[in-house]
């Protein structure tokens, strides 16, 4: 009781502060997705970072110096995730181990000591069960400055930490009901035996082959997809899609319509006068 109210106690602190101007400015040069945002959305977006930054232990490694630069960046694409999960949060990792680059591990883990790897030479990011989050700094940025290519290590890795809420890694989160989960497993399912098939005969697909590994990388893969892709995303696996926008509670896709919008209404009206 009393560790819940010195934790809320020390948020209202941290959001009594104004919002760092500069990191505004960080938002809007390193994540293109921040604009799509409503207000409400990027309101909302800076609480939750300013809190996760706070609350995680941030470290550099391979002679990275840390800054607010990637502490932001980093931030705000795992906080984009929590936007529409009420009452969910990233109580693990603790800690975000960051290096400049690609990196190499001396040692392998198996699955069973709650290890997942997401590149079997050098490695982009990790995310460990109950340990900390493992990133490419490198990667992380350019994830977040290309929010369209469906490639974002911080999104894959933090897939997999909601995935191991449950304290099992196999692809589906704690869900809300068992109508949820027998939906989630029918439409997970084909979707993946699916991706497996095409890319064990070589077939283009939209989802990265690599999610045909196993079902955690399927979803953590998928996840990639629906936020960066979304408009082909909801187009070629509207059942995938529509089953992770119920479970995240956002809509990516037509976020983006909604932008455009916006985009072409002040366009107008700036021609207009």
């Amino acid at each position: 009781m009393i560790f819940g109210w010195l934790k809320k106690r020390r948020r209202r602190k941290i959001l009594a502060q104004p919002f760092p101007e500069e990191w505004t400015v960080i938002l809007h040069r390193n994540l293109p997705f921040y604009s799509d945002l409503s207000a409400d959305e990027r309101s909302t977006l800076r609480d939750m970072l300013r809190i996760f930054i706070a609350e995680k232990s941030w470290e550099g490694c391979g002679g990275l110096e840390m800054n607010d630069e990637i502490r932001v960046t980093i931030a705000a694409q795992a906080c984009l995730l929590l936007l529409g999960l009420d009452g969910v949060e990233f109580d693990t990792p603790k800690t975000i181990l960051v290096y400049p680059a690609e990196f190499f591990d001396r040692q392998r883990e198996a699955w069973e000591d709650g290890f997942v790897v997401d590149n079997s030479g050098g490695r982009l990011g990790e995310a460990w069960y109950r340990g900390p989050v493992v990133l490419s700094w490198a990667d992380a940025r350019r994830g977040g400055r290309n929010p369209y290519d469906g490639v974002n290590v911080v999104f894959h890795e933090f897939a997999h930490q909601l995935d191991m809420q449950d304290g099992v890694v196999n692809g589906t989160p704690p869900l809300e009901s068992r109508a949820a989960e027998r939906r989630w497993q029918e439409v997970m399912t084909i979707e993946y035996d699916r991706l497996v098939a095409r890319s064990r005969r070589g077939r283009a697909t939209l989802l990265d082959h690599y999610g045909a590994q196993d079902p955690g990388e399927f979803f953590a893969v998928s996840t990639e997809c629906f936020f960066e892709r979304s408009s082909a995303f909801e187009l070629r696996h509207r059942e995938l899609y529509d089953v992770l926008r119920d479970y995240y509670g956002q809509d990516p896709a037509e976020r983006i319509r909604r932008a455009a919008r916006e985009k072409r209404r002040s366009d107008r009206e700036d021609r207009n006068g």
